[in-house]
C-alpha cells in the first residue's frame, strides 16, 4: 500500500511530502517488538487465576483458603478480602513504577530496542523465580522482577511502534501492543483452566510459562532494528537514514529525515528531559499524556475486573473451574474489541472512541450495580440467568474499554510527546499508569468488601469526569505526523495560550492545522 502522508491542509511544512509503503520488513519490526504487550497481558491473566487457586491457596495464603471453602456456596463479597494476598500482584506494579525511570535512561541513550531486550530478561528470571517459590519471599521477589521486566517493555514498545509507523496507519500499528496484551490475557486464562486441573502443582505451571512470551521476545529482539528517531536522537544519520528507506520501502523520504533531524537538534539541546517536560510549553503533554491519561486507563475499573475476574466469579456464586471459563470468555472479548478499534481508529479518530465507549461503560456499571444491589451479598447463590446476565454486560463493558481506553490509554500518551521529552514523558506514562494499577490493586477487593455494589457507582462517576476531561482537552490525533504533533496545541482554544508559536524552538508554522 502506497501513499502520501498527509493532504497540504493537515501537516505542518512538510507532512504533504511522506510518502512509504508497508514492507515486509516493517510488518516483522512491528509484529516482533508488539510481543512486549504480551508480557503484561499474560500476566494480568494469569495473576488472577492463581490467586482463586486451591493449591496455590492451602499453601501460601490458608487463612484465605478456609474462609473460601467457609463460604464455599455464598456469595460473599469479603471472601478474598487479605491485603497479603493483594501484595502478591500489586508488587509487580510496584516495581514497575520504579523500573520506568531506569528504562526512560537506557531508552534515550541506548535505544527502544535494548529496552525491549532487557524487559524480555528479567521477565524471563521473574517467572522461573515464581514458577520454584517456596514461601512468600520468593513470590514477592519474582514478582518484582516480572515488574521490572514490564516496566521496561511498556516503557519501550508503544514509543517503538509509534515511531516506525507512518502516520496514516499509526493508530492501528501502535495498537499491536494492545492486541499482544490481549491474547495473553486470554492465552492465560485458557492456561488457567487447564491447571486448576493439575493438583497440586498446577499453579506453579501457569506461573511458569511466562517465559515463554519472554524468550519469543528476547529472541525476537535481537533482529529488530532501531527506529530512525532514537538513531537520529544518537546521532547515526546514516544508519537511521538507511532504516528509514527500508521500513517505508522508498527512496524519497527526504521530509521525513528532515523532519526527524529537526526533532533531534531540538532534543539534543534538552539535558534534562524531566525538568523540560513541567516547562510552560509541554502543559498539555504533561496534564494530559504523563498524568491524565495514564491514570483515568486504571480508574475504569477494566484492570481490576482483569486481575480478579475469576475470585470475582467466585465471589458472585461460580464454582472455581466455571469462574475461570467466564473470565477467559471476557478476555476473548477484549481480544475482539481490539480488533474493532485497530480497523477504525485511524478513520474516526481517537475522541470518537473515548467518547463512544465512555457513555457505554456508565451504563454498564449502573446496570452492575443495580443488579448487585437487589439480587447479591444475601448469603445466597446468584440465580443462573442473574449470572449470566452479569457475564454478558460484563463482556459489552470489556468490549468498550477494549476498544477505547485500553489501547488508546497507550497509543495516544505515546504520540503526543516530542523527540526531546518522548523518552522521559513515556517513562511517567507507564510511572503513573502502574501507580494507579497497583492502588486499583491493592485496594479492589477490600473496596469491595466494604462499598460492596457501591465500588462499581464509584467507577461510573469516574468515567464520566474521564470523558469530560478528553471532550474538552484532547485535540485529534489521527492521520498527523508524530514529529508534527506540537502544532496542534498551537489551535486549541485551551492549550494555545500555553504553546505559541513564539514559544516554539522549530519555527514551523501551524497554521496549516485545521483548528480543534
Amino acid at each position: 500500500m502506497a501513499g502520501g502522508g498527509f493532504s497540504d491542509d493537515k501537516g505542518g511544512k512538510r507532512a504533504h511530502l511522506y510518502e512509504y509503503k508497508i514492507t515486509g520488513y516493517f510488518i516483522f519490526a512491528c509484529v516482533v517488538a508488539a510481543m512486549g504487550g504480551s508480557l503484561f497481558g499474560y500476566d494480568l491473566g494469569v495473576s488472577g487465576g492463581v490467586t482463586s487457586m486451591d493449591d496455590f491457596l492451602k499453601e501460601f495464603f490458608p487463612k484465605v483458603y478456609r474462609r473460601k471453602h467457609a463460604h464455599l456456596k455464598e456469595t460473599d463479597y469479603c471472601k478474598y478480602d487479605n491485603q497479603i494476598l493483594t501484595l502478591f500482584t500489586s508488587s509487580l506494579y510496584f516495581a514497575a513504577l520504579v523500573s520506568t525511570f531506569g528504562a526512560s535512561h537506557v531508552t534515550r541513550n541506548k535505544g527502544r530496542r535494548a529496552s525491549i531486550l532487557c524487559g524480555a530478561v528479567s521477565f524471563f528470571l521473574g517467572a522461573i523465580l515464581n514458577a520454584f517459590a517456596k514461601n512468600i519471599a520468593m513470590l514477592i521477589v519474582g514478582r518484582c522482577l516480572l515488574g521490572v521486566g514490564i516496566g521496561f517493555g511498556n516503557q519501550a514498545v508503544p514509543l517503538y511502534l509509534s515511531e516506525m509507523a507512518p502516520a496514516k496507519v499509526r493508530g492501528a500499528v501502535n495498537q499491536l501492543f494492545q492486541l499482544t496484551t490481549c491474547l495473553g490475557i486470554l492465552i492465560a486464562n485458557f492456561i488457567n483452566y487447564a491447571t486448576d486441573k493439575i493438583h497440586p502443582w498446577g499453579w506453579r505451571l501457569s506461573l511458569g510459562l511466562a517465559t515463554v512470551p519472554a524468550t519469543v521476545m528476547f529472541i525476537g529482539g535481537l533482529f529488530l532494528p532501531e527506529t530512525p528517531n532514537s538513531l537520529v536522537e544518537q546521532g547515526k544519520l546514516q544508519e537511521a537514514r538507511q532504516v528509514l528507506e527500508k521500513i517505508r520501502g522508498t527512496t524519497k523520504v527526504d521530509a521525513e529525515f528532515a523532519d526527524l533531524k529537526d526533532a533531534s537538534d531540538a532534543a539534543r539541546a534538552i539535558k534534562d528531559p524531566f525538568r523540560n517536560l513541567l516547562k510552560r510549553k509541554n502543559r498539555p503533554q504533561l496534564v494530559i499524556a504523563a498524568l491524565g491519561i495514564p491514570a483515568f486507563q486504571q480508574l475504569t475499573g477494566m484492570n481490576s475486573i482483569l486481575f480478579y475476574a475469576p475470585v470475582i466469579f467466585q465471589s458472585l456464586g461460580f464454582g472455581s473451574g466455571a469462574s475461570l471459563y467466564s473470565s477467559a470468555i471476557t478476555s476473548g472479548a477484549l481480544v475482539l474489541a481490539t480488533f474493532i478499534s485497530m480497523a477504525f481508529v485511524d478513520k474516526f479518530g481517537r475522541r470518537a472512541f473515548f467518547l463512544e465507549a465512555g457513555v457505554e461503560m456508565i451504563c454498564v456499571l449502573v446496570a452492575v450495580a443495580v443488579t448487585l444491589a437487589l439480587k447479591f451479598g444475601e448469603g445466597e447463590e446468584l440465580p443462573k440467568g442473574i449470572g449470566i446476565f452479569l457475564v454478558v454486560i460484563i463482556c459489552i463493558f470489556v468490549v468498550a474499554y477494549g476498544r477505547s481506553w485500553g489501547p488508546l490509554g497507550w497509543l495516544v500518551p505515546s504520540e503526543l510527546f516530542p523527540l526531546e521529552t518522548r523518552s522521559a514523558g513515556q517513562s511517567m506514562v507507564v510511572c503513573v499508569n502502574m501507580i494507579f494499577t497497583a492502588l486499583i490493586a491493592q485496594c479492589f477487593l477490600v473496596s469491595l468488601c466494604h462499598l460492596k455494589y457501591g465500588i462499581f457507582l464509584l467507577f461510573a462517576g469516574l468515567i464520566f469526569i474521564m470523558s469530560c476531561f478528553i471532550f474538552f482537552l484532547l485535540p485529534e490525533t489521527k492521520q498527523v505526523p508524530i514529529e508534527e504533533i506540537y502544532l496542534l496545541w498551537q489551535n486549541h482554544w485551551f492549550w494555545k495560550r500555553y504553546c505559541t508559536p513564539e514559544e516554539n524552538e522549530r519555527g514551523l508554522d501551524a497554521k496549516s492545522l485545521p483548528p480543534i
